[in-house]
Parts: C-alpha cells; sequence; structure tokens
C-alpha cells in the first residue's frame, strides 16, 4: 500500500492565540539547521522504520508539508525538502502533494517553486473572511489578502486550494460567521475544513478561557452552544453549495477529497518527519526485526518509551513520534514508539472509521477481527443508536449529525465497554494528525 510523507514545518511569523500545534516564532538562523536535519531523517527513513519494527514501502501517493506555516522557508530551503522526499521515495504520478500556506506568505519565488516542485494542492490557514475576527487571533491577512491568494494560486496552475475556518474564534457573530461561509462558497475552492474552537491549556486563548480572563478577546469568544450551532450552520451551507461534508470536520467537491488526510482516518500507513510528527507502519513480517526493536524498546536503548507488553504475535503495527520541541528535534531526541495490539487496532478502526460520513462497515470488522468482535459491539451500538448519537443500517453505522458534536463521547463508549476491551480502561481515544 503506498505511503504518506508529513513533513513538519514548525515555523510561523506570529503564534496565533489559539493555536495548540508545536510550531512558533524562529529565528531565521535556525531554519537552515532544522531543513538539514529532517533532510538527514528523510535519507534514513529506512534505517528507522527497521529499528521500529515496521515495514516501509517506497512508493508514496500522498506528501504533505504541513505546520507551522511551511512558506515561511525561502525558495531553496523548500526545494531541498521536496527533493529530499523525491531522492528517497518512489513518489507516483498521481500523487497528492500538499503544502499548507497562510494567506499573505506566498511570495513569487516561493509560489514559483511550489509549481516547479510539483505541489498540486495547496491548504489555506484563513480561519475567518472577517477581519476583525483574524486580527484578534493573531491572523496578519485579510480578506482581500486571501482572495488575492487564491486568483494566484489558480494563476500558477495550483487549483486544489482547501480553505480553513474556525468557529467561536473572538468577536464571532452569526453574521460574520455567514459572511465567511459566503465568502469561501463564492471563491470556489473544491475543499474547506471546518473546526470548533479547541479549549484546552495548549493554547494561550484556552488557558485564558479557563481562567475566567480577559486577555486574546477571551470574553468575546461565542459560548459552546453558539459555537456548536455555527458549526451546525457551517455544515448545511456547506453540503448545499456542494461542498458534501465526508468527515466531521472536512467537505469537497466530487473527487476532491483530502487523500493525506484519509490515511490517517481509514489507518494506511504514513512516515512523519519533523518537530511532532508522527508515523503509522504496519508491523515487519520478520518476526526478528520486530523482536530486536522490541528488546530495543524494553530497555530504553531509544529512550520515551515503556517496556514493551504486547507479544509480537498480537501486533498489528507501530506507531513512533519525534520530540514535540524545535530544541529537543535538532539535538537529536530519541524517537517514541507505541506498538499497536490488535485490540488496539480495532478500537481505532472504530473511532476513527466513525469521523468519516460513510461510516463503519462492521461486515468488514467481523473479517478483519473475528465475528465476536461485532456481538461485543452490540450493547454498546444499541445504547448509542436509542440516545441519537448513531445511526445503524445493516452492517454501517454512522455518526448523526448530534453524534458529530458528541463525537469523543461516541468514542468513548466503545474504548471503555468491558466486553470489548476486555479492561474498561476508559482511555480516551488517540485522535491525532500529525
Amino acid at each position: 500500500m503506498p505511503l504518506g510523507i508529513y513533513v513538519s514545518v514548525p515555523f510561523c511569523r506570529t503564534k496565533c492565540s489559539y493555536c495548540n500545534f508545536a510550531s512558533g516564532v524562529f529565528s531565521r538562523a535556525v531554519f537552515e539547521r532544522y531543513v538539514d536535519r529532517v533532510c538527514s531523517d528523510i535519507e534514513n527513513a529506512r534505517t528507522t522504520a527497521e529499528r521500529m519494527g515496521g515495514q516501509l514501502e517506497r512508493a508514496a501517493d500522498s506528501v504533505y508539508l504541513g505546520g507551522g506555516t511551511p512558506t515561511v522557508l525561502d525558495s531553496q530551503q523548500l526545494a531541498r525538502l521536496f527533493a529530499a522526499v523525491r531522492d528517497n521515495f518512489s513518489t507516483l504520478p498521481d500523487a497528492e502533494i500538499t503544502v499548507e500556506c497562510a494567506p499573505g506568505t506566498l511570495t513569487p519565488p516561493v509560489l514559483e517553486t511550489l509549481s516547479r516542485c510539483g505541489v498540486n494542492r495547496v491548504s489555506l490557514g484563513v480561519q475567518s473572511f472577517v477581519d476583525e475576527e483574524a486580527a484578534a487571533v493573531g491572523r496578519q491577512h485579510t480578506r482581500a489578502k486571501t482572495l488575492e491568494d487564491i486568483d494566484r494560486l489558480r494563476g500558477a496552475g495550483i487549483s486544489n486550494i482547501s480553505v480553513d475556518l474556525i468557529a467561536g474564534l473572538p468577536h464571532q457573530t452569526r453574521e460574520g460567521w455567514q459572511c465567511s461561509l459566503d465568502e469561501l462558497v463564492a471563491s470556489g475552492v473544491p475543499h474547506a475544513s471546518v473546526y470548533m474552537l479547541e479549549v484546552d491549556e495548549d493554547s494561550r486563548l484556552g488557558r485564558e478561557l479557563i481562567a475566567g480572563g480577559t486577555r486574546y478577546h477571551a470574553h468575546f469568544v461565542p459560548d459552546e452552544d453558539l459555537t456548536a450551532e455555527l458549526y451546525e450552520t457551517a455544515c448545511e451551507k456547506l453540503n448545499g453549495a456542494g461542498l458534501a461534508q465526508y468527515e466531521i470536520s472536512n467537505f469537497a467537491r466530487e473527487g476532491r477529497r483530502s487523500r493525506h488526510n484519509l490515511k490517517y482516518w481509514s489507518r494506511q500507513p504514513y512516515f512523519g518527519f519533523g518537530v511532532d510528527a508522527h508515523s503509522m507502519l504496519e508491523v515487519s513480517d520478520d518476526p526478528y526485526v520486530v523482536v530486536g526493536a522490541e528488546e530495543n524498546f524494553g530497555g530504553r536503548a531509544e529512550g520515551g518509551s515503556a517496556p514493551c507488553e504486547v507479544l509480537a504475535a498480537d501486533l498489528e503495527a507501530v506507531r513512533f513520534s519525534t520530540a514535540d520541541t524545535l530544541e529537543d528535534y535538532v539535538v537529536g531526541a530519541p524517537l517514541t514508539r507505541t506498538p499497536v495490539s490488535q485490540q488496539e487496532a480495532l478500537e481505532e478502526t472504530l473511532f476513527l472509521g466513525l469521523r468519516l460520513n460513510e461510516g463503519v462497515d462492521l461486515e468488514r470488522v467481523r473479517v478483519q477481527f473475528g465475528p465476536f468482535v461485532v456481538t461485543a459491539l452490540g450493547p454498546p451500538l444499541v445504547e448509542l443508536a436509542s440516545m441519537g448519537w448513531i445511526e445503524w443500517q445493516g452492517d454501517v453505522i454512522r455518526l448523526t449529525p448530534e453524534g458529530r458534536l458528541l463525537s469523543n463521547e461516541v468514542f468513548e463508549r466503545f474504548i471503555s465497554h468491558d466486553e470489548l476491551t476486555g479492561s474498561g480502561s476508559g482511555r480516551r481515544p488517540m485522535l491525532d494528525n500529525p
């Protein structure tokens, strides 16, 4: 199965107040050293995969530069990253090659480099077309600049454009949100992502909201009910405009779904490079490689992971991740390795599959994990259907519109179900987006 390749670029012009990613503002003097390290990791990908106990497929059908804002790098640095991928992997002719951009960072040299390097998809972090809302969270673009960049991308031959919006930003109103949705639809972009503002301690705005303060315009953030209403409005508006919802936060015209992100939700293999980059590979079919990897981590030869409690025969995949700070990554901090058992693979299949509008096919679950698993799913499925959080038609289960708003609660019902997990551990789902 072709691989998805993710390259993290953790640099931004400014740090937005809502951002909880491993990114920030750094001196440009750091950029070259970082690119050197990422290119070295890409060159050593096969060795890394073997050390982790995973299979590495050389063919890749998606490449994704995310961040951060990759387009703050200069043209030569961007070209080096693409060259490293091209020299060490076989990028298929029809591969989807995406770069995340902030409006206003597409200088003529950068745009020319993207086109020359084969980029055929750009994800624009717009968040809002209302200038007051964008400025309140630290975005430096305007509505006019965003629309100008969309035109310039099309002029460079890159028409597969995605626009991100966030529901729940400070100063956001129903009228302002409708304006953003109208502008998005009028722009004609074939893909959109709509997220509800996350309130947690990993962002400055989130911490201020939790503390009940007023910095970062926190006292102008809509309440949860209004934020949920804005999300539902977006679902109705975008679906009606031909941007069909295919995942909790994602909408696309026919043939324009994000191939790269679908790899995460359908548990296809992907390899991440750079700060806080996550990977998932199928476990090696060579038992000696698998056992060797587990012995290394059991003795903490690589660091970061506890002794493995999963038998090699029960392994289905292996996940690993890089350091989540720039300083640790650049100096070569060890990877963190997490073996994925058959049981954990089942849990991931359920909660990642339910993110998709097409849902989970229980017949496929039955074939992959055994008929007893589907039998054990019966009680939680009946309960969730009675609550109106899922719909169950034949062998397919899907989230309802209400279930999408309460998706984490739905996923928890599966993972904490005693008969299914054999533990009742109540672990929260791992909704990582490398």
